[in-house]
């Protein structure tokens, strides 16, 4: 299924504020976004929209919206969130899973592992993200779950230029596999059982 031409632009946007190409504290102007990307200017807002829901941008009144990148510690802190997130995650998945959650699981994580072995980062990435929403709802935790999606939503921009860096969807890939081995170890119901 194609993605929706706001979603569309809104990746473009994310991976030209994460590229540096859009400063911190540039304009985001409709109109030129709307002829730069040859659409109405309402794909734009709509986009525009949910970039400030991303922290990606601020939204102000009657001023526009403007670029906000976070920190490098900013950036820090909200991973260090994310993992603790995710591996709380998983220590619940891991008592309440079925066998058929888990047959899916080991499905995506094959698909993963192809998509490294073939050096598709695209494949890789969607496969992961759905991978990760797939634990989030396991966790059995909707609460949870929902803080862990929006918190993942926040970081793609930056998740996908982990995937960038020379090993880094490589590196990335075998450190879930750990992750998720050592937040399993602490569950007090053990491993994953099938």
């Amino acid at each position: 299924m194609d993605k929706l031409p706001s979603a569309k632009i809104r990746d473009s946007l994310e991976q030209r504020i994460v590229e540096g190409e859009l400063g911190h504290g540039k304009r985001l102007d409709e109109t030129e976004l709307s002829s730069f990307y040859g659409v109405s200017r309402t794909p734009v807002r709509e986009a525009l929209q949910r970039l400030a829901e991303s922290g990606l941008a601020e939204h102000l009144p009657r001023r526009g919206t403007f670029v906000r990148s976070p920190s490098l510690s900013q950036l820090v802190e909200m991973f260090e969130v994310m993992a603790e997130l995710e591996c709380m995650a998983i220590r619940l998945a891991a008592r309440r899973a079925t066998s058929a959650d888990i047959d899916e699981l080991v499905k995506d994580n094959e698909t993963c592992r192809a998509a490294v072995a073939a050096g598709d980062t695209k494949k890789y990435y969607e496969v992961n993200a759905h991978l990760h929403g797939r634990i989030y709802q396991m966790s059995g935790n909707s609460f949870l779950a929902n803080e862990a999606r929006r918190l993942h939503d926040r970081l793609r921009p930056f998740r996908r230029l982990q995937l960038r860096v020379r090993g880094g969807w490589t590196n990335q890939w075998q450190n879930m596999i750990l992750f998720c081995k050592r937040c399993v170890m602490v569950t007090p119901s053990g491993p994953w059982k099938r």
